[in-house]
């Protein structure tokens, strides 16, 4: 792809308004090259030269090293590195000396897995091992071959939901796998972060734990996106120690990564084209010229808008390109998953709109270009996502569309801030009791809890389990903790994808069908009544709600809107846990309780996002308890804010969003895993307040990052607002498309000098 000629092509055109903000030209590396310090064994160094493996890249020979020693490792390294070698390789080389040797390897979604066994089984059998030594384990799996599999197979490619639910809590089944189990790989570490992460790291001690019982201690080896603390991210996650590798050996080709804003078409306001338009604009250009292009949406939802529109351009222009394009998300069947990552590799697609979902590495083919709807929340998401085009030896293209938000304007502003910023950092948080108390159950069920498990579980082993036997749950019998005969296969009742076990069912009233199922704790703002849902590219009118009954009842639609709720929140002090002072201002961590009610909704029209229609609900308020820091306000400069005549509410409220809006660039999260409450006076502490808390039961960490920064985090806050220019507040800076308050009151000015107060600069 010759990239600067596109480039010229889209400015030339008749609709470029000056979008190109940067480009960052991004050079053509080769490649460094490692040695191993031992050989491999032969039938494996021949099936690899047979294959023309024969020369490592620095990090796969250092990589492979280390765990030839013994060492648990974590390789750090970007997207179509080759990390799949750093553990294919010493795992298999101690498959072939070891004739009884088994090993897992998990993959955060089963596409994953299978693209995995077909790479495993096209390189390395039949000479050198059999098909049947390979094979999936999970959900998919018939029941007919799941003995066979157990007895057979000597990798067992599967995911930490199959792990937890299936394998463990069957343990005896899997007796010969567990005594004789060497190695545990765990595939793109780095989405093991937040509550999903949490789960995962409580589930591989549980591993760790049933290991120690059948007499085997694995080794592991992690691999992962670039992120800032790789080897402390893989302590966390397994409670192990680890060498980590980080320094990347690959040949990359070159790229231009063009940071594209919508136009503004409202100065006023400071209101913008809309990025879902200009995304469908840009990849129906690209598609049309035979770009092979991927684009990424931040939902569901827009995927199916984004790839609506550009079939309907695209067929306008030619009916057989607006076929060459799907779209591709979670919550469609697998083999319609499996059937449009076929049709990528192979090259009969042109053009795919996706989530998230593809952002992982399964094996799609060479792509020419990649489309970021958004900044997806962290650095790391990124450069995966952008990294899914120029895997090759040819030029590349990325664009970054800019939202109307806070966190991607001030990128648009500060794209240094991306380019030279370190990565974020994973947070996991495996002591949240949410999430520790409920895998002790697991454990008890899988084997009864001693003393000794604290090696495991940690500090808060003794207290959790303490809990759980006042509650009833456990017995303890000479010093040997046991399930009540009440508890019934604990696993069942823990989703690990999310804080809560329970889900919605949404169900299809025109034919009693079962469209989806989605978590309980996103269900008030997703499936109330009135509520328009997309599932693969239809809409649904949800007619009604069940609570009690946890079921959606919805019908398919014309309608040209989708619906954004409004929330009111509240939050009480539980405890604080900590407290520092910077200059004058007293900031503190502890332990909340937040209470969000659903009260309302607007109805925004598809394509131009303009507000049609306001309608309330009246839901139960969602109370749940988690983390938070706040912080006091100067003296002297809610003083200047009186004095100037600004409003103080309005500047607590601004700087709120926009320190919200920042954060994620200090942490690897999402913008929708905080929440915020600002008050002129707060019941608990008597005094003006800032809340910004953790948006998961119990907490994962955000939080307690944002009382560790919080002078970088005003800094960065205080940028923010004052380089925007708009004059009284925009969606750039101070608004929030989630506030529950309509975004009232506001005020730009007065949140400057409250920021200001707060780095001492007033």
């Amino acid at each position: 792809m010759d990239t600067t000629a596109f480039l010229s092509y889209l400015q030339e055109n008749l609709d470029y308004r000056g979008q190109v903000v940067h480009v960052e030209h991004i050079s053509s590396r080769e490649a460094r090259y490692g040695a191993l310090d031992e050989t491999l064994v032969g039938p494996l160094q021949d099936c690899l030269a047979e294959h023309g493996m024969t020369e490592l890249y620095s990090h796969q020979a250092e990589a492979i090293n280390l765990a030839r020693r013994g060492k648990n490792v974590m390789i750090a390294t970007p997207s179509a590195s080759g990390k799949s070698l750093c553990y294919d390789i010493p795992v298999l080389h101690t498959l072939l000396t070891d004739p009884g040797s088994r090993a897992f390897y998990l993959f955060p979604t089963k596409a994953l897995a299978q693209d995995q066994l077909r790479s495993l089984r096209e390189t390395f059998s039949p000479a050198t091992f059999s098909p049947h030594e390979f094979d999936t384990f999970d959900g998919d799996t018939p029941p007919a071959k799941r003995s066979e599999i157990r007895q057979r197979a000597r990798i067992i490619l599967t995911n930490p939901d199959m792990l937890h639910i299936g394998i463990m809590p069957n343990h005896q089944s899997w007796a010969k796998v567990l005594r004789r189990l060497k190695y545990v790989v765990v595939d793109e570490a780095h989405v093991y972060r937040g509550v999903f992460g949490s789960h995962v790291a409580v589930v591989l001690r549980r591993l760790r734990r049933l290991c120690r019982t059948f007499g085997s201690n694995p080794q592991f080896i992690l691999c992962s996106a670039t992120i800032a603390n790789p080897g402390e991210h893989a302590e966390k996650l397994t409670g192990l120690p680890f060498s980590v590798v980080e320094r990347d050996g690959s040949p990359h080709a070159a790229k231009d990564f063009v940071f594209w804003n919508p136009p503004l078409i409202d100065k006023t306001t400071n209101t913008r084209h809309s990025a879902n338009s200009e995304a469908t604009d840009l990849f129906t250009k690209l598609v049309s010229e035979k770009v092979r292009t991927l684009a990424f949406t931040r939902t569901r939802r827009l995927t199916e808008v984004i790839y609506r529109q550009s079939r309907d351009k695209l067929a306008e222009l030619d009916p057989v390109l607006a076929k060459r394009i799907k779209p591709y998300r979670a919550g469609y069947l697998p083999e319609e998953r499996r059937q449009i990552e076929k049709e990528l590799f192979h090259g009969q697609l042109i053009g795919a709109v996706a989530t998230v979902a593809l952002e992982l590495g399964v094996d799609i083919g060479d792509l020419e270009a990649t489309i970021l709807t958004g900044y997806p929340g962290s650095i790391a998401s990124a450069w995966q996502q952008a990294g899914r085009s120029g895997r090759g030896r040819a030029p590349s293209m990325s664009f970054l569309i800019g939202l109307n938000n806070p966190l991607d304007q001030y990128l648009m502003r500060h794209p240094e801030f991306f380019f030279q910023k370190t990565f974020e950092s994973a947070l996991v948080n495996p002591d949240n009791h949410y999430v520790l108390r409920p895998h002790l159950l697991c454990a008890a069920w899988e084997q009864p809890l001693t003393g000794d498990d604290t090696a495991f579980f940690g500090a808060h082993y003794a207290v959790e389990r303490a809990e759980l036997e006042k509650q009833g749950l456990i017995r303890e019998r000479r010093g040997r903790w046991y399930l009540s005969p009440t508890v019934s296969y604990p696993a069942q009742k823990i989703n690990i994808r999310a804080a809560s076990g329970e889900n919605y069912a949404i169900v299809d009233t025109s034919n009693g069908s079962l469209l989806e199922t989605i978590e309980a704790s996103v269900a008030f703002f997703q499936i109330h009544p009135g509520a328009i849902y997309l599932h693969q590219g239809e809409s649904y009118l949800v007619s009604s709600l069940d609570v009690s009954g946890r079921t959606a009842l919805a019908a398919p639609t014309s309608a040209s809107y989708y619906t954004v709720t409004k929330e009111l929140t509240d939050l009480r002090i539980i405890a604080k846990t900590r407290e520092k002072i910077i200059g004058q201002t007293k900031i503190s961590l502890g332990e909340v309780e937040v209470s969000t009610e659903v009260v309302g909704f607007k109805k925004k029209a598809q394509y131009t996002e303009e507000v049609i229609g306001e309608e309330l609900l009246n839901l139960p308020p969602v109370r749940f308890p988690t983390v938070a820091l706040w912080f006091d306000l100067p003296a002297e400069a809610t003083a200047n804010v009186d004095e100037e005549g600004y409003d103080f509410a309005g500047g607590l409220h601004a700087a709120e969003h926009a320190a919200i809006s920042i954060l994620p660039l200090f942490a690897l999260c999402d913008r929708n895993d905080i929440g915020g409450v600002s008050t002129a006076f707060h019941p608990d502490t008597g005094k003006a307040q800032i809340f910004i808390y953790d948006g998961h039961p119990g907490g994962i960490g955000i939080a307690e990052r944002g009382f560790e920064i919080i002078a970088a985090l005003w800094r960065a806050t205080l940028k923010l607002i004052t380089e925007c220019p708009c004059q009284d507040g925009c969606p750039s800076c101070i608004q929030s498309p989630k506030c529950g308050n309509n975004n009232q009151p506001l005020d730009k000015r007065a949140a400057q000098i409250l920021l200001e107060g707060l780095l001492g600069e007033t």
